[in-house]
C-alpha cells in the first residue's frame, strides 16, 4: 500500500485536521508496527517542514511544488491526496520549530547526527534549491531545523556542500576528508559513505521507497566527489 494512502487513512481516522496535532499520534497509532511508523513519520516530516519552509520563504513557486512531487515520486492518481496534506501543513498555525521538535522526538534516535533526521534535511535541501537559488531565508531555516534535530555543524556543512554551489563544490567537504589525508584513509571514508547511503540502507532505517531519489542523488554526489579527489590523492 502506498505511504500516501496510509497517511490519508490515518488522518481521516483522527478528530483533528491540524497536522501538528497528528504528529504525536503517529507514535501510538503505529506502536505495533515500527517500520510503518518510521515511514509515516518521515513522510509527515517532509510534508510539514517543506510546507513551512515555503511559507518562511514568502512564496511557493511552481518549481518548489514540482520538486516536492518529484522527490516524493507521487503517482498522478494520488497527487490530489498529497497536495491536500501539503496545504494542511501550510495552513496550520503551529510554527516550524514546534514541528521540528515533535519530529526529532518521533524520528530521532536520541543521538547526535541521527541518520533519519539527516535524510529529512537532505530532502528539504532538494526542495529549497528547486528554483535554482538557495535563498538566505531557506538556508537559515534549514540550519535552525538541523540544530533542533541535533545535527552537528560539521555534518550540516557536509550536507550543504552537496547542494549549494557557491562557484564550486568542495569535494573534500562532501566526503568529510582533509586535503592532507592519504589515499588509503580517504578511500576507506568513501566506501563507508557509499555503504551507509546505499538506497537499501536508507529504506531499512525508515526512508519510504517513494523518497528513493534522495538516496540516489546523495550517492551520485559522493561518487562525483570521489572522482575529483581520487586522482589528486594518488598524485599526492
Amino acid at each position: 500500500m502506498s505511504i500516501w494512502v496510509r497517511i490519508s487513512e490515518f488522518i481521516t481516522g483522527k478528530a483533528t485536521t491540524a497536522l501538528s496535532g497528528l504528529v504525536e499520534s503517529v507514535r501510538t497509532a503505529f506502536a505495533g508496527d515500527p517500520a510503518t511508523r518510521r515511514r509515516v513519520a518521515f513522510s509527515i516530516a517532509m510534508i510539514a517542514l517543506s510546507a513551512k519552509m515555503a511559507k518562511a520563504d514568502g512564496i511557493v513557486t511552481n518549481d518548489e511544488v514540482a520538486a516536492f512531487r518529484e522527490i516524493f515520486e507521487i503517482p498522478s492518481a494520488e497527487a490530489r491526496r498529497v497536495s491536500g496534506l501539503y496545504n494542511l501543513a501550510k495552513q496550520d498555525v503551529a510554527g516550524y520549530q514546534a514541528y521540528a521538535q515533535q519530529i526529532a522526538g518521533l524520528c530521532g534516535s536520541g543521538e547526535a547526527d541521527c541518520p533519519l533526521l539527516i535524510d529529512v534535511i537532505d530532502g528539504l535541501f532538494h526542495i529549497a534549491k528547486a528554483d535554482g537559488v538557495m535563498h538566505r531565508t531557506e538556508l537559515n531555516f534549514l540550519a535552525d531545523i538541523a540544530t533542533i534535530f541535533g545535527i552537528s555543524g560539521k555534518e550540516f556543512e557536509r550536507i550543504t556542500a552537496r547542494h549549494v554551489d557557491a562557484g564550486h563544490r568542495d569535494p573534500y567537504r562532501i566526503l568529510g576528508i582533509r586535503r592532507d589525508d592519504d589515499h588509503a584513509t580517504a578511500r576507506r571514508r568513501y566506501h563507508e559513505l557509499i555503504r551507509a547511503n546505499h538506497p537499501d540502507q536508507l529504506i531499512a532505517r525508515g526512508l519510504p521507497e517513494e523518497f528513493i531519489k534522495i538516496a540516489n542523488d546523495r550517492v551520485a554526489a559522493i561518487n562525483d566527489a570521489w572522482e575529483v579527489v581520487e586522482p589528486e590523492l594518488r598524485r599526492g
